[in-house]
């Protein structure tokens, strides 16, 4: 990549759509906006189906697109619906600023019903189309399967299921099947629908001269298709129990560190079967973006494994795991060049660094690390010493840069002022000079700095459940294409 800026906004955020943005007209009009600012890469979040909370990275099923995105003009303008169905929106204005999560699902459910119920006015051809996909896509079958036995289960996991669904029987479900037609049609339609939308958004970005930079993340969760479906990839007993789960080690942060709780990699099977699970999850990520930003790299070197039982991450232990050998297949998968970005933050041993440059990939360094008043401090930007990191002012799982200044203690606060051109007034554009300034190929920035805006409108904080993931823009007016403007006008005063 030449060097280069861009912004994270998860679709969820895009403006001018009445409950969450679509990959309709929403996803249209911020590429032609970034395109017109001269911002040349656009990042999200894993376009997965979120969880009930509504993080991304916590996905049911993470080969499918989030059924939220759909957009319903879209389809009514290529035939898939009529014209005159009635539109689900809220009457709270409120909820301008904020995705309402209820109404977004029941607004799925509306279009899944819609377009069954239209399909049978389709052309041959179309239908025709929709059946070669369907053959096409090795995990459909088990997503909508497992979506639709949540559904008619109340929602709950799928190892409290009847035990003929739970245990994943073949015949069992063969039969559930034939009852069900009509249900299964509408999970496969929406994500076809999605499918053809966002094929659409890919060839306009490249189009535009925008990358799109998506995210996996590196565990998937218990209660997935992906773990119903294939549970001796993953660290589950037979009774359904997990028996080694995710997290990481105690810190300076947290005297019983992180329990995540997701199963983590039988790894002998994976080798086994040539980690063609493993290959087919990258290849179908890479299918929709350029490049891709692989959360928690540093479990592809060795992970943290914590006893099933456990309620904290303390008696964890250290395993390896065959990073190596996945990104050596990987590699010759991509034609020889890997377009993945390792998500290195926290304590990074030598060998998770080797193994990130031994292939090449790009690390991520963030400016609200870099000020601690340590002079070897990695994240400071005369530290950043070549061109192969992506710079950022902080993630989503970080405060605003102007939130994040508020909380600041006084000495910390002065370092920063020393780099400032106004002393007396910060605003998020401080740290993005900063980041602009560095040598670094790429920087990104979060759509809040941009805005200047503080910890309301945060995106997500690690540890709580209240108002994460639910942030958007209510409307792209002309402080938003502004705001751009600046930021594209002082990326090609960077040459960027």
């Amino acid at each position: 990549m030449e060097r280069n800026s861009g912004i994270l906004l998860h679709p969820t955020s895009l403006p001018d759509s009445p409950i969450c943005g679509t990959f309709g007209n929403p996803a249209r009009g911020w590429l032609e906006d970034l395109a017109k600012y001269g911002i040349g890469v656009w990042q999200f979040l894993p376009l997965a189906p979120p969880d009930s909370l509504g993080s991304p990275y916590s996905s049911p099923s993470s080969f499918a697109f989030n059924p939220w995105f759909l957009d319903e003009n879209d389809l009514v303008r290529d035939g898939f619906l009529e014209s005159n169905l009635k539109k689900i929106s809220s009457n709270n204005d409120d909820l301008e600023e904020r995705v309402d999560f209820k109404l977004a699902n029941e607004r799925v459910k509306f279009l899944s019903i819609a377009l069954v119920h239209f399909w049978e006015k389709q052309n041959a051809t179309i239908k025709e189309e929709f059946d070669i996909w369907c053959k096409k896509q090795f995990w459909l079958d088990d997503h909508s399967i497992f979506m639709e036995l949540r559904t008619q289960n109340n929602n709950l996991p799928w190892w409290e299921w009847p035990e003929k669904f739970a245990m994943y029987d073949k015949r069992e479900l063969a039969d559930w099947k034939k009852d069900n037609e009509k249900e299964l049609l509408g999970h496969n339609l929406i994500q076809w629908h999605l499918y053809r939308q966002w094929k659409s958004i890919r060839e306009l970005a490249k189009n535009l001269g925008i990358s799109l930079f998506g995210d996996v993340p590196f565990y998937v969760s218990k209660d997935s298709a992906d773990v119903w479906s294939n549970r001796s990839l993953f660290s589950i007993n037979t009774n359904s129990d997990i028996y080694l789960q995710s997290g990481v080690p105690p810190d300076y942060f947290s005297e019983t560190g992180q329990l995540w709780g997701n199963p983590v990699y039988r790894w002998s099977r994976h080798k086994a079967g040539k980690f063609k699970w493993w290959r087919k999850r990258i290849s179908r990520h890479l299918e929709q973006v350029d490049f891709l930003r692989l959360d928690h790299f540093r479990a592809l070197e060795a992970f943290w494994a914590i006893p099933g039982k456990d309620l904290t991450a303390e008696n964890g232990f250290w395993l390896p795991s065959p990073g190596k050998e996945i990104l050596a297949l990987l590699k010759k998968d991509c034609g020889g060049l890997l377009p993945l970005v390792a998500e290195d933050l926290g304590v990074i041993t030598s060998k998770v660094e080797k193994l990130r440059d031994d292939y090449e990939l790009a690390g991520m360094k963030i400016l609200q690390f870099a000020f601690d008043g340590n002079l070897d401090n990695p994240y400071l930007p005369e530290n950043i010493k070549d061109e192969n990191w992506i710079v950022y002012t902080g993630t989503h799982d970080n405060s605003t840069s102007l939130g994040w200044w508020r909380e600041m203690d006084q000495d910390n606060k002065q370092q920063i002022k020393e780099r400032m051109f106004d002393q007396e007034n910060f605003s998020s554009w401080q740290l993005i000079r900063i980041g602009m300034e560095t040598k670094a190929k790429l920087f990104i920035a979060p759509m809040q700095d941009l805005l200047n805006l503080d910890n309301y409108s945060r995106l997500n904080k690690p540890g709580t459940i209240e108002n994460n993931w639910s942030w958007k823009l209510t409307s792209n007016n002309n402080i938003v294409k502004e705001a751009l403007k600046k930021y594209g006008d002082l990326a090609e005063k960077c040459k960027r």
